[in-house]
């Protein structure tokens, strides 16, 4: 764990979804391959998936689409995308204990909270139904409510006026460098929790108030919510 002197606490906490309250890379993997070989494209393999972690689905698969020359509309693409992913994500994708505790710890104390993702609405309300967490985070936004998805900092500044909290007193909970960016961009501290090993070096990494580089075998949830929001608020 790598912190930097905490500076006021947090008046509202935004969490990222995908590789940071759930476990759904493996998901969206899977449905990305599945995808992309009703198209002929065969041989996308995790390493191919791991280079869009942290950014929107639109995004990717645009990229997707460019690079493979598929003739299909983009919005043909991402209609099928995501059902794929909601096919398999309702059961396959798992809350991290770690997150989940740090979710109860602000609930109990009273700290408004919120998700942006980089995934459509539907799926970010599927995976929190099916995760038992949709009760404690009600305010969400998705990269399809903004016009700019991550690195930029739309969806964070969006959850921010739903929350009615100025950017600057929140801050995020993310697991990848694009979001880690967005956060910075946004002027909200942040919380970085790698989900790939390899990243934590990453530039973007380098202006989070708290990195833990270990990703989620080394986060601490009590730690997080005490630089947070103050050992004292709960």
């Amino acid at each position: 764990m790598t912190p930097s002197a905490a500076a006021s606490p947090a008046a509202a906490v935004i969490f990222d979804l995908d590789g940071t309250l759930v476990d759904s890379e493996p998901v969206y993997y899977e449905a990305g391959r599945r995808l992309l070989a009703s198209y002929g494209v065969t041989g996308f393999t995790w390493e191919d998936h791991t280079r869009f972690i942290g950014i929107g689905t639109r995004e990717t698969l645009a990229t997707l689409r460019e690079e493979h020359r598929i003739d299909a509309p983009l919005e043909e693409l991402l209609a099928g995308k995501n059902r794929l992913y909601l096919e398999l994500a309702r059961t396959a994708a798992t809350v991290f204990p770690g997150m989940r505790a740090l979710v109860e710890l602000l609930h109990a104390a009273g700290c408004p909270m919120a998700v942006a993702s980089g995934s459509s609405r539907t799926a970010v309300d599927a995976v929190l139904e099916g995760s038992g967490l949709a009760g404690l985070l009600p305010v969400r936004v998705s990269a399809e409510e903004v016009a700019r998805g991550k690195p930029a900092p739309d969806v964070f500044l969006e959850a921010a006026r739903r929350l009615g909290v100025e950017s600057a007193r929140c801050a995020v909970v993310e697991d990848a460098p694009p979001g880690a960016e967005a956060a910075r961009r946004a002027g909200m501290r942040c919380v970085a929790v790698p989900y790939l090993p390899e990243t934590a070096g990453d530039p973007a990494f380098a202006a989070a108030g708290l990195c833990f580089p270990g990703g989620q075998r080394e986060f601490d949830a009590r730690a997080a919510y005490e630089w947070l929001v103050g050992a004292d608020r709960g």
